[in-house]
Order: C-alpha cells, then sequence, then structure tokens
C-alpha cells in the first residue's frame, strides 16, 4: 500500500497541522488533570486522583517538545516566503503582541486565585492587580513567592521567540546554515540511527543538566528546558525539507512505537517504587525516560505523516486558525472555573467535566468573538485581516 499523496501544495504539512492540534488540545486536558494530581500547580481541587499521575507522565516527557519541533519545521517553510528582516518582525507581532496582552489581561486572574487559595488574600482584584500584579518583583514570599507580573502557560511563546530570534541571527551571518548543516545531519540520522542518536543526545541533556538546573520555564538559567526544546526546535527546523527524513519516520513508527512503549514501562516501575532505588537505578530511569521522549515524538510523527497527510478539510482549517487563541485563553478559564466550584460538594468526574466544557465553551466563545473584531485579532495570535478560506489553506502552524 503507497504513503498518502501530500496536499497540493509541497509546503503544507496537513499531518504537523494535525499534530500541532492534538498536542494543544492534549495540553488543556493535561492542565486540567494537573487540579488533581500532587504536582504542583497555582490552584487545586479538593479531590486527588493519584491513578492519573502515570496516565499524564504518558504525555509529560514528549507533549511540550513536539510542539517546539513542529514549530521548528513551520519556521523552516515561513522563511522561504520572507526576507529574514521581514520573517523577525512577523514573528515577533505574532508572538510578543499576544505574550504582552496575555500577561496584562490573561493571565492576571491566574495569579490572583492563586494568592487568594494559599494565603485568603482579603482584597479585591483591583487592588492586587495595582499593588502586587504590577509590583515587577517577587510577592507574598516566602510561599508562595511568585515574580509579578509573570507569563505563567505563556512561557512557551517566550522561549518560541527567543529561539527563532537566535536562529534568525545565525541565519544573518550564514545564510546557507540551515541548507547545508540539513543534508549532513540528514544524513548521519539515516537508518536506525534516526532512533537512536537523538536518544542519546536527550539522555544527556537530562542526565547532566536536569539534576543542576531543573524545570523553571523562567527564561534565565533555565538551561535543561533550553537544551531540551531548543533541540527539538532545531531538529524540527534542519530536517524540514529533508523527505528521506520523514519517509524513516514513516516506516520506523511501530518499532519506535514499540521501544517507547518498553522504555515507559521502565521508567514507570522505577517511578512507583517497585525496585529500591540507587544512584545508578535513577541513571537508568533518567536514561529510559529521555529515549522515551524521542522516541514518542518519532512513533506520533510517523503515524501522523502516514494517516494524516491527506486529511484536510474545513475542520482542519478552522482549527489550525483557533488553536493560538485557544491557549492562550485556556489556562485562566481552568483556573477560574475550578475556583468557582470550590465548596460545591461535586464527585471528582462531575467536576471535571464541568471544568473541561467550560474551559473549551470559553475558548470557542473567545476566539469566535476575537477572528471577528480586526483590534482584538493581533491580541489573540490572529494575523490582523481575516483571511479567505483558500488563503487560510495555506496556512503554516506557529
Amino acid at each position: 500500500m503507497s504513503a498518502p499523496q501530500q496536499a497540493s501544495n509541497p509546503e503544507r504539512r496537513i499531518d504537523l497541522d494535525w499534530v500541532r492540534i492534538l498536542a494543544f488540545g492534549l495540553l488543556i486536558f493535561y492542565h486540567v488533570g494537573m487540579l488533581y494530581v500532587s504536582w504542583g500547580f497555582h490552584i487545586k481541587s479538593v479531590h486527588r486522583l493519584t491513578w492519573l499521575e502515570p496516565v499524564m507522565l504518558v504525555l509529560n516527557p514528549w507533549r511540550l517538545s513536539l510542539l517546539f519541533l513542529v514549530s521548528g519545521v513551520a519556521t523552516r517553510f515561513m522563511l522561504g516566503k520572507y526576507s529574514l528582516a521581514a520573517f523577525a518582525r512577523a514573528r515577533s507581532a505574532r508572538l510578543l503582541i499576544p505574550l504582552i496582552f496575555g500577561m496584562l489581561v490573561i493571565v492576571p486572574p491566574q495569579s490572583y486565585l492563586q494568592i487568594i487559595e494559599a494565603l485568603g488574600y482579603p482584597q479585591g482584584f483591583v487592588d492586587f492587580y495595582v499593588h502586587h500584579y504590577l509590583a515587577f518583583g517577587s510577592q507574598f514570599c516566602p510561599n508562595p513567592c511568585i515574580v509579578q507580573p509573570t507569563w505563567n502557560h505563556l512561557w512557551f511563546v517566550v522561549y518560541l521567540w527567543v529561539y527563532t530570534m537566535a536562529l534568525v541571527g545565525v541565519l544573518a551571518l550564514w545564510p546557507a546554515a540551515a541548507d547545508w548543516i540539513g543534508e549532513r545531519l540528514a544524513a548521519v540520522l539515516g537508518g536506525p540511527w534516526l532512533l537512536v542518536l537523538p536518544c542519546l543526545l536527550f539522555a544527556a541533556w537530562r542526565l547532566f543538566l536536569f539534576p543542576v538546573f531543573p524545570s523553571t520555564h523562567a527564561l534565565f538559567g533555565d538551561w535543561y528546558n533550553h537544551a531540551d526544546f531548543a533541540t527539538t526546535f532545531l531538529l524540527g527546523f534542519l530536517l524540514a525539507r529533508q523527505d528521506g527524513i520523514w519517509r524513516d519516520i514513516e516506516r520506523q513508527r511501530w518499532v519506535a512505537l514499540a521501544v517507547a512503549a518498553a522504555c515507559f514501562i521502565a521508567f514507570i516501575l522505577v517511578y512507583a517504587g517497585l525496585f529500591e532505588r540507587s544512584p545508578m537505578l535513577r541513571w537508568f530511569a533518567n536514561s529510559v525516560y529521555a529515549c522515551y521522549q524521542w522516541l514518542a515524538m518519532a512513533a506520533v510523527l510517523g503515524f501522523a505523516r502516514r494517516h494524516l497527510t491527506a486529511a484536510d478539510g474545513p475542520v482542519r482549517r478552522y482549527l489550525t486558525d483557533a488553536i493560538f487563541p485557544y491557549y492562550i485563553v485556556h489556562q485562566t478559564a481552568i483556573i477560574m472555573i475550578a475556583h468557582g466550584l470550590q465548596g460545591s460538594g461535586l464527585s471528582a468526574g462531575s467536576e471535571a467535566a464541568i471544568v473541561i466544557s467550560g474551559t473549551a465553551l470559553t475558548c470557542l466563545v473567545t476566539y469566535e468573538v476575537a477572528r471577528r473584531i480586526a483590534w482584538l485579532r493581533p491580541l489573540f495570535g490572529l494575523r490582523m485581516e481575516p483571511r479567505s478560506p483558500a488563503r487560510i489553506a495555506q496556512q503554516q502552524p506557529a
């Protein structure tokens, strides 16, 4: 059976559009799950669902790295349509305007409700916003001691912009770098090495950087995350036009899935404490975690290329445009709805269903309003002018 054909536009990666849509969609469910597990989050439900942590760990190692990889591919395709200067201006407008708007308008309710639940803050939102959120420094220390204003979940936008501008700087000095390095990287990663070598690289980051630089999403000093996310961003960028690599990813999808499953099982057994922990066992757990991270991404990309390349239509076009505004507002919606349900006496299932459905409705309404009002569009990461369906079909993921 032959592989599906690409869409008529040779730079239209329908499969990666779907990967991006599904990854952001999973992110919404993941952040709802954060209400119910033992890991730190801005607010918490009264319910604890211990069974949910292993389920969320299925996604945790690779969900964000995959988004950076897809963004790297999209960046490569977009660079073919702009000069470097025009590209830098376009990406800065697309990313920094919603970032600033988000930090000033969308994110503050998250911090306010976090302080209410952590400390019982007695004043209203306006008092908090003026005296604390806009303080430009650490507030409410020692616990929770949060720096205000903050970007919270919008850290992804900050990191993506930084990596993009760094890449623009490199290409300004060495315009042929993308093709030259990409061709040599594709040669090195040919065949089974595609699954092996990135595993070793991600394992190195996990073993040597993560213990010293745990994840903060604070940009400065977050070296493990930078190594992780910049690596996947560059892999996507450099390999975007290497068709042989994408064929290999598709061809090896079942191997990637099987080995990823074995690595995940090994990691969970250690994580659950079924074996006595030791320094060597921790090294093993971190190594299989890193391998699972890459192999899961390879499996997702391989199956997406196999089954979603031709899956185009109005739903894909709609969600490709909508998913970034959904991302901007989703966490604030989750936190506000969950806080409003405090003391309701609802079961965990009923509470979660209301949070999920309420968040989805908030995202939908926000996008539908924003896309119809010209001055709102750039605030939510949409282009200034609405485009015709034919032009939307040419859109590359953010």
